[in-house]
């Protein structure tokens, strides 16, 4: 009898636990929501079942199920501690204000976490800057076209070091052969250098007898092309061949570029030692041999640079045109191309110390655009100069705040020129410069350039 009053004791306990339980999970409901509710009628259920089996006596019921509701009850608290806690609404005017996070530190200062710790300063809302095209484009110039002053130094000096190196070597292979001194040029001594992409110029200049040999226009040959230049052999009769220690790279009567560039690349390639002269030089000296061009790529801690080995040959008289050995093909294969990048860095200089203009400053950007877009990179140098070229004598106003404009005129003279597939020389009109690119790679330039006009800041 006292056992069942006991239980029955133990009932209207339990009944009364559970009324209050059922009166604060509807209350609960009702503030915290759904969530909110089933999370705290968890955890009431866990600390009643943990109650019970404290201040209750130990029956045979009980200790039949004491390891399973000890189980049960550690579930119920883990499943508690898994919950995920559900955040409250926040009000309309709470969702309006800005969320300020707070910026990671960069350096760390040593010791413990938690000691002295400050707390973050929050950020400054700031408006947006509305940039025009032409803060955009200046932007664009100091952050990727302006050279450090001190990696052109180092490049020159390697460049000079470079030429002194390969001039004694030739001296000693080719004793027979007069070579001229070689002397580093090129945009990176010109201030026209925009990134390691433009090669420094390492002519190697051909000393030839005068009065032996004579300069033919391309359009007098069997080329008929006027990009391109024969050096022809002259007076066999007093001096027959073999006078000459050039008369070994004849062809038909004409001084062979083409003989020229393999017996130079053989020698680049097989018998320099390069990685002596890199190693005397404190840098790696590789020649490429995946280019026709003579090419040396010179990696330095500091930077990386290519020199372009240039066979020239010019006549006697002093105003006669500048020609390199370079890899034509067809009819033209033993000729001799025009080098115009002479004339036309010295044009420039002459028409910006004029009116101290910026058109040097505008083929600069042109370059770096170009060479970063995919479509646009066979646009090269010698190109975009004369696109400069006919601007600056056209235009007058070449000052800095006019950059942006000329830039825009620019995208458009290309643009035209490429609807035409015509891109006359400046110096010769007879020669265009775009005889040399696909149909499919003009349209294809045409149509890139043609989207820069109408949202130019998507080129920079």
């Amino acid at each position: 009898m006292a056992q069942f009053s006991q239980k029955r004791g133990k009932r209207q306990d339990d009944d009364a636990w559970s009324s209050a339980v059922d009166f604060l999970l509807a209350n609960a409901r009702l503030v915290l929501g759904v969530g909110g509710a089933a999370v705290l009628g968890i955890a009431t259920l866990a600390v009643k079942r943990l109650i019970d089996r404290a201040t209750s006596p130990r029956d045979e019921d009980d200790v039949k199920g004491d390891t399973t509701c000890l189980e049960d009850s550690w579930k119920d608290l883990s499943l508690l501690k898994a919950t995920p806690r559900l955040q409250g609404r926040s009000s309309p005017a709470a969702l309006s204000q800005p969320v300020l996070l707070s910026a990671p530190l960069l350096f760390a200062p040593e010791g413990p976490a938690d000691a002295d710790r400050q707390p973050a300063p929050q950020l400054r809302s700031r408006a947006p800057l509305c940039l025009t095209f032409q803060e955009k484009l200046l932007a664009y110039e100091r952050d990727h076209v302006s050279i450090p002053v001190s990696h052109v130094a180092l490049a020159k000096q390697l460049a000079g070091d470079i030429a002194l190196e390969l001039q004694a070597y030739l001296r000693s292979k080719f004793p027979e052969l007069p070579f001229g001194a070689l002397v580093p040029g090129g945009p990176l001594y010109d201030g026209l250098q925009a990134g390691a992409a433009d090669h420094v110029r390492l002519l190697v200049p051909l000393v030839l007898e005068p009065g032996l040999w004579s300069l033919v226009p391309g359009v007098d040959t069997v080329a008929r092309d006027p990009r391109c230049w024969a050096v022809r052999r002259t007076q066999l009769e007093f001096c027959p061949r073999g006078s000459s220690p050039w008369d070994r790279f004849l062809v038909g009567g004409y001084l062979s570029s083409r003989v020229l560039l393999e017996l130079l690349r053989k020698a680049l390639a097989a018998s320099v030692n390069w990685p002596a002269i890199g190693s005397l030089l404190g840098c790696l000296i590789r020649p490429s041999m995946a280019s026709e061009e003579l090419l040396l790529e010179v990696q330095h801690e500091r930077l990386e640079l290519t020199v372009a080995v240039l066979l020239a040959a010019t006549g006697a008289d002093p105003e006669d045109r500048l020609l390199l050995a370079w890899p034509l093909e067809g009819l033209a294969g033993n000729f001799w191309l025009q080098d115009l990048y002479l004339a036309e860095a010295a044009r420039l200089r002459a028409l910006d110390d004029r009116d101290s203009g910026t058109r040097r400053r505008l083929l600069l950007l042109l370059c770096s655009v170009c060479r970063g877009h995919p479509a646009l990179r066979q646009l090269s140098r010698g190109h975009l100069t004369q696109v400069v070229l006919r601007l600056g004598e056209e235009e007058g106003d070449w000052a800095e705040e006019a950059l942006g404009a000329r830039f825009l005129q620019a995208l458009e003279l290309l643009v035209g020129s490429l609807e035409q597939a015509s891109l006359p020389c400046h110096f010769n009109p007879a020669v265009n410069l775009f005889d040399s690119l696909r149909q499919q790679e003009i349209d294809n330039m045409g149509s890139v350039l043609y989207l820069g006009l109408q949202a130019p800041e998507g080129l920079l």
